[in-house]
């Protein structure tokens, strides 16, 4: 059994590497072709004797679909920090997207909560809490899939995914702590000081993993430092922190280190060794990313029924939000005058994000009536709109270039 188990892992990350090939050649996310290898793996296990309701229980089991999703969704954010450059020229960029992500994901949650709300029997803050998963861009999606664009558009579209994931997660945790017997200025009290308290404990833990790691002499120390990242991800979980917070800022430190340590600040900065540090860690968590986010969306493939969507309530519900999905981007980019409005508005994916929150939903507030196969449904639209926007993106490049070129 654990030879099928090893050749089952390694098939699964060649075949991965070879969709991202494909993907960066047709536009085709590859976490759509990821969850079709699931689907397929789910129907061939009876093939080497292996029931499919033993492997379900195993996944089930030990949670394994929300600790792959938590350790996907911390790389994939590191991974977009170590890469974000901060400088004055970037600044108006920055504050662009994230003012973009804001806005579309409060339109996103408050109307989608208004579809669910009607469509099921649930209360009102129960359906804002189950419309949250479904608001979030999917960083994931995005950052590998924007690659061919042009520099202004991939770094505000890696900018507006990574800065909608965190605002997502806290929005999600907000609404959880509203729908619980409190009052609303003190869950909004909790909310301000949890937000202070982490940025201000985010910067400062930064400043000393940087200096400790500089220094070790060791050479095993990269995972080390993401041992420690996922340490403190954690204890912040525990302690009702914004985690995802602590990640990015690292991320943001440690790449742009010449803005963060000046003055007194740089006299022990070894310069060439955070560098090192830098390209070294980056590679790793680039690796480590692609990894988990491959057996994610596999075991979430094998995990679902198609049977699902074959549901007319949950067709007619799932095409009513994405509708909103698509409104809410137009409404959110259209005040900011953005550029390559019509490519924007089709890379709004969903994806890991999604499935991480909606796995996250405490018990007493699962809706019996809502449909998972919604998730499914919306995911895999969203996926195929944004490859469609792509290509054709791809398209009108190739006509400019030729155009240039017969001058």
């Amino acid at each position: 059994m654990e030879y099928y188990i090893i050749i089952a892992a390694s098939v699964i990350i060649i075949l991965s590497y070879l969709f991202n090939v494909v993907s960066s050649k047709s536009n085709i996310p590859s976490v759509l072709l990821l969850i079709a290898l699931g689907i397929a793996f789910r129907e061939l296990t009876g093939l080497f004797g292996v029931e499919r309701s033993a492997v379900q229980a195993v996944f089930t089991q030990i949670s394994i679909l929300e600790v792959l999703g938590t350790l996907g969704l911390i790389l994939i954010v590191l991974e977009a920090s170590l890469e974000l450059q901060i400088t004055r020229e970037k600044l108006r960029k920055i504050l662009k997207s994230f003012s973009i992500a804001l806005l579309g994901l409060l339109i996103c949650i408050f109307g989608i909560g208004t579809i669910l709300y009607y469509s099921f029997e649930m209360g009102w803050i129960t359906a804002l809490i189950h419309a949250a998963p479904l608001s979030v861009l999917s960083s994931a999606i995005v950052i590998p899939s924007v690659t061919n664009l042009n520099e202004e558009d991939e770094e505000f579209h890696i900018y507006e995914s990574t800065f909608s994931d965190i605002l997502g997660i806290m929005a999600f945790y907000f609404l959880i702590q509203l729908a619980e017997p409190k009052s609303n200025i003190s869950v909004l009290g909790d909310f301000s000081i949890n937000l202070v308290v982490t940025i201000t404990t985010s910067v400062v833990l930064s400043y000393l993993l940087i200096y400790i790691f500089q220094n070790l002499e060791t050479k095993i120390k990269l995972f080390l430092m993401i041992a420690v990242l996922l340490l403190l991800f954690a204890v912040g979980k525990l302690m009702h922190l914004s985690s995802l917070l602590i990640i990015l800022v690292f991320g943001l430190v440690l790449n742009n280190y010449k803005l963060f340590f000046t003055g007194k600040l740089k006299k022990n900065l070894k310069p060439t060794i955070i560098k090192n540090i830098h390209e070294t860690f980056l590679m790793i968590t680039i690796e480590s990313a692609f990894v988990i986010r491959t057996f994610f969306f596999v075991i979430f493939g094998f995990s679902i029924s198609l049977s699902a969507l074959l549901d007319i309530k949950v067709a007619l519900i799932s095409a009513l939000i994405l509708l909103l999905i698509y409104a809410s981007r137009y409404l959110a980019l259209l005040p900011f005058r953005h550029k390559n409005i019509k490519q924007a508005i089709t890379i709004a994916p969903r994806g890991l994000i999604t499935l991480l929150l909606f796995y996250s939903i405490p018990e007493q507030f699962l809706n019996g009536e809502f449909k998972p196969g919604i998730l499914l449904f919306v995911i895999i639209i969203t996926s195929l709109v944004m490859t469609s926007g792509l290509i054709g993106n791809k398209s009108k490049q190739k006509a400019e270039a030729e155009l240039a070129e017969a001058e």
